[in-house]
């Protein structure tokens, strides 16, 4: 028998962070469908445990944020559909559930969620590297263009000569 983690494809895991509010989170719906349970009995099982999940381990996004997600996400059209405004879960609140959930497929499932929010993580911090990499090279490379620039516009206005002036020199003895 093949366990949830095999029928589950990493791709899957990952395309199910988004986000939102400023925070890398999950919804519900993704996270039910991870850890096999129906999206209901997750949100009783959250209820149930409501004091497992503060503020900053889930919130419940409001009706902008649920059209932006239904039209930009596009596994998540069902929710168009939806009465219910979707819970979002931080990496956190996504572990919380696991041990909520208390279920083995939901344990492997949890090991999945964490490690692609690591990747992200990951991602993010080497994105940040290169930001940092290239900013270095701009003001290093803008100083040595600035000489470059600046020899350009000598060349492309050459000094004049210094000429005699025209007429004759009023000097004190010529008053």
């Amino acid at each position: 028998m093949k366990s949830a983690l095999q029928v589950i494809p990493a791709e899957k895991v990952d395309r199910a962070i988004l986000f939102i509010r400023g925070q890398k989170v999950m919804l519900d719906t993704d996270l039910a469908e991870i850890y096999g349970v129906s999206t209901k009995r997750l949100n009783e099982q959250v209820k149930r445990n409501a004091q497992r999940f503060p503020k900053d381990f889930m919130f419940q996004l409001n009706e902008a944020e649920k059209a932006e997600v239904v039209a930009n996400c596009d596994h998540l059209q069902k929710l168009k559909y939806s009465s219910q405004l979707p819970y979002a879960f931080t990496e956190h609140g996504a572990v919380m559930l696991a041990s909520v959930l208390n279920s083995p497929t939901a344990v492997k499932a949890s090991i999945q969620v964490v490690r692609a929010f690591i990747r992200l993580r990951e991602i993010l911090a080497t994105h940040r590297d290169l930001a940092k990499k290239m900013e270095e090279l701009e003001k290093k490379y803008d100083k040595q263009f600035r000489v470059v620039f600046d020899a350009i516009r000598e060349l492309m206005d050459p000094p004049r000569p210094k000429r005699k002036p025209i007429g004759f020199k009023v000097g004190k003895d010529r008053r």
